[in-house]
């Protein structure tokens, strides 16, 4: 490991039969600030080197939310005749509202539904609804593909005929402009807009519904001295308000570090409309308020795990390193020695004595650190600090 694992200046050890204390500046540069041995200011026990895989650990505070927000906007112009219920999720496939008697289908895409679609036209409005009406399994995907995936073409219009027909849509294997709403994902509806209304008009433009992405998230509000320790691919295990953990990866690690106090908030929530662009949601306790922090985001392995949790705080351990076969020790174990390096005291029948080590990888979630030195060996008994 790097010198940020060593502690800065020079510590006495005062060595007692049955006494020793611990300390070193672990990993991420956290301080462990090495106790004196002393029998008659602290008492003692003994722990076992063990020979064992190691993963160098870091627990930082994050926030369970969902990956995005969105406004979704109506194209349609009529009377709203029907709509979904706060909490509502709404999967592709699925009617998100009704105008004038007519579903209007919510289909998976980034670029809006700015224009009517039917045969012969190309662009990437259509290249998403061809993988839209694949996805559903009412086109082939060879066949599309056959044709181009950017071109309206004979299948296309088949296909969208028997999604019309299934939702009792007007059949006619074009898309009007309005029939559809392109977003990048599954949504919950979490609100109406400010003009809507059961019997109310929808006109174009309208901002209709406000919703939110049920994918969840776990965002970090990372210390910037931590920023390079911490990678995108790490593995983590995010400890849930109810107790039990689910694991996860880091997806993305910010770039650049913001303060809370100027940007007036530590949510790093964010909001679409139907366009499909998308900012993830969730906010952070990790850092004091007008600190400046790192942007980071968890994605759930198994994101059915965080059942209906929202902007629920939540531990994540992050696993930065690993190795096998360690001889592992007690980070307590360690007494700092007068020339910088680190010792530990065993015990065994004949009496107590220091064998110098070298550090490695430091799990400071359960408080395990990696050594080396001459004279050590599983099995043997090293002395440590009770409390």
């Amino acid at each position: 490991m790097s010198g940020r694992h060593w502690v800065a200046g020079v510590a006495v050890v005062v060595v007692a039969v049955g006494a020793g204390a611990a300390g070193a500046a672990g990993a991420f540069g956290q301080s462990r600030a090495p106790a004196k041995a002393s029998s008659s200011q602290y008492g003692t026990s003994t722990q076992p080197v063990t020979q064992r895989s190691l993963a160098e650990q870091t627990q930082v505070d994050g926030t369970l939310g969902n990956a995005g927000s969105y406004t979704v906007v109506s194209q349609a112009t009529g009377t709203i005749t029907a709509l979904p219920g706060i909490g509502q999720m709404i999967g592709q496939g699925q009617v998100a509202y009704q105008v004038s008697g007519q579903p209007v289908v919510l289909l998976y895409g980034a670029v809006p539904d700015y224009r009517a679609l039917s045969e012969g036209m190309t662009g990437a409005d259509v290249t998403e609804l061809n993988h839209a009406l694949v996805a559903l399994g009412y086109a082939n995907s060879a066949d599309v593909s056959a044709l181009g995936w950017d071109y309206f073409s004979w299948e296309t219009a088949y296909a969208l005929e028997q999604l019309q027909t299934h939702l009792a849509m007007t059949v006619t294997g074009a898309l009007s402009l309005g029939q559809a709403v392109f977003l990048p994902t599954a949504i919950q509806v979490t609100g109406y807009g400010q003009t809507t209304v059961l019997d109310g008009l929808a006109t174009a433009g309208q901002e209709l519904l406000t919703a939110t992405s049920t994918t969840p998230v776990v965002t970090i509000d990372l210390d910037p001295g931590l920023q390079t320790d911490v990678k995108q691919g790490n593995k983590v295990s995010v400890s849930l308000p109810n107790g039990n953990t689910t694991p996860g990866v880091i997806s993305s690690v910010g770039s650049v570090a913001t303060s809370a106090a100027s940007s007036g908030s530590s949510d790093s929530s964010g909001s679409s409309d139907s366009s499909g662009s998308s900012n993830s949601s969730g906010s952070s306790s990790g850092s004091g308020s007008g600190s400046a922090t790192i942007p980071v985001q968890v994605s759930l392995n198994n994101p059915k795990a965080a059942g209906r949790l929202t902007q629920a705080p939540v531990t994540v351990t992050i696993t930065t390193a690993s190795v096998s076969d360690a001889l592992v020790v007690p980070v307590d174990a360690l007494l700092a020695q007068t020339n910088g390096g680190y010792a530990v005291e065993v015990t065994d029948p004949v009496g107590h004595h220091l064998v110098s080590v070298s550090t490695g990888l430091f799990d400071d979630a359960d408080g395990l650190v990696q050594v080396s030195g001459s004279g050590l060996s599983a099995g043997q008994q090293v002395v440590v600090p009770t409390t």
